[in-house]
């Protein structure tokens, strides 16, 4: 246990030494670092606070807790730092970005797809004569695709180590070409990063970040939207001016249309939700993603995860929040009935759980998530199989000595595959996959 406070104090302190002008006020300070502590006794269960008032999910038998064989791959790059999926007609496309050589400085991209539900990938596609990316885990580069049109949206170096703006590429042939798009945000200063795209039913690319353009100090959550795939960009608006600095967001589209953002508070720091029901023009507060009434001057740099459930009820949500609040930290699962409206009382997953994504498939939700053990930190997957009211046990997909983090899951007509980021001691950086029944 001692070995995992210390592995998440390093880490927290890493990353908010990278982040630090993006959050209002934040100084590492003995009261700032102690209020990490406190974070990280919490993750690790060293709290005597009860959870919420809610009891403990009920679960049913243990599933084997054997850790079978899964594949491994850098789709030529010497190491995998950065990637993003997205499934389109059931082909699910891949960006992954990293260094292409050890000698290599600069974090390049390359593009593949599979058509068999992540069996067979084709031979990676270099995305050549772009600005390189500083994309990382939790920061990664995104993509989106609409039948042959793909877009690819990532952050470059600026003037500061960690910060910079967007640039983006555009490919109208499946992926085989790619050519210098425009950058979502109106200039190209500035801090542009924790980007997330998705593209709608009529072939409309849209695209949230965080940004400060006013410079006020601290990040704001900005949209934009692109009609001819990327080439161009509509003028980008700010959401709320006020958020979380370092935090993913997530886009979704419902069955019906409205697009959906998930993304982390400033005060709170809570997730919460917005929604648009013409095509981004407008857009709307509805509620905030469990109410843990979190209250931390810093930045966790963990985001969330939602999913539509299929079937008889297309305004069905399924979510997955994490918070650091005392007495009650961790990841939760809620869903909503009615589109986000109203949420159930949240239910806790995983022991240390942290970042997590989330799927269905015909009746089933599957999360997914990576937590911290006394040796590092595994990936870890449960199912439920009635709306999220009670859970099966969780199984491993992965042993601590990998290092595995930041879990993704895509659906096809193929199955459930998820896909991760790991790295043994002394190795480079890879991406794994795993098939889940």
């Amino acid at each position: 246990m001692f070995t995992s406070v210390i592995n998440y104090i390093t880490w927290v302190s890493s990353n908010v030494t990278q982040h630090f002008l993006r959050v209002v006020g934040l100084r590492l300070t003995n009261s700032t670092f102690i209020l990490m502590l406190c974070m990280v006794a919490t993750i690790n269960g060293c709290s005597s606070d009860p959870l919420l008032s809610s009891p403990e999910p009920k679960t049913e038998a243990a599933e084997s807790t054997t850790v079978a064989a899964y594949t491994t791959s850098t789709f030529g790059l010497h190491n995998i730092s950065t990637f993003d999926v997205y499934v389109d007609n059931d082909i699910i496309h891949l960006i992954a970005g990293g260094k292409v050589s050890a000698d290599d400085k600069q974090i390049k991209l390359n593009y593949t797809r599979s058509e068999d539900g992540g069996q067979n990938w084709l031979e990676p596609v270099a995305l050549s004569n772009l600005p390189a990316s500083i994309n990382g885990r939790g920061n990664d580069v995104q993509l989106a695709v609409k039948g042959n049109h793909l877009l690819a949206v990532w952050q470059t170096k600026g003037e500061l180590p960690s910060m910079g703006a967007m640039a983006s590429a555009y490919s109208e042939d499946n992926g085989k070409t790619w050519q210098k798009g425009a950058n979502p945000a109106v200039n190209n200063t500035g801090d542009q990063s924790h980007i997330d795209l998705i593209a709608d039913q009529n072939g409309n690319f849209h695209a949230v970040w965080l940004e400060d353009p006013e410079e006020n100090g601290y990040q704001g959550l900005r949209y934009s939207r692109s009609v001819d795939w990327g080439k161009h960009w509509g003028l980008a608006t700010t959401l709320d001016d006020s958020t979380c600095s370092c935090c993913w967001n997530t886009l979704a589209l419902s069955p019906e249309g409205d697009l959906i953002i998930l993304y982390r508070d400033m005060k709170p720091r809570d997730m919460v939700l917005l929604q648009s029901y013409d095509d981004g023009k407008t857009w709307r507060h509805i509620n905030t993603v469990g109410e843990f009434d979190w209250k931390f001057d810093g930045c966790p740099h963990v985001g969330g995860a939602l999913a539509y459930t299929g079937g008889d009820n297309p305004r069905q949500l399924h979510s997955l929040v994490w918070t650091g609040a005392e007495g009650k930290s961790g990841l939760y699962h809620l869903s909503s009935k009615n589109n986000g409206n109203y949420w159930s009382t949240p239910e806790k997953l995983g022991n240390t759980a942290v970042h997590a994504d989330i799927a269905t498939l015909d009746d089933n939700i599957i999360a997914v998530w990576d937590e911290m053990e006394p040796d590092g930190t595994s990936i870890f997957y449960a199912k439920s199989e009635d709306d999220g009211a009670t859970w099966l046990s969780a199984t491993r997909l992965t042993t601590t000595n990998n290092a595995a983090t930041h879990p993704r899951l895509v659906v096809t007509k193929h199955g459930l595959l998820a896909l991760w980021t790991e790295k043994s001691s002394k190795q480079t950086g890879k991406l794994a996959s795993q098939f889940i029944e």
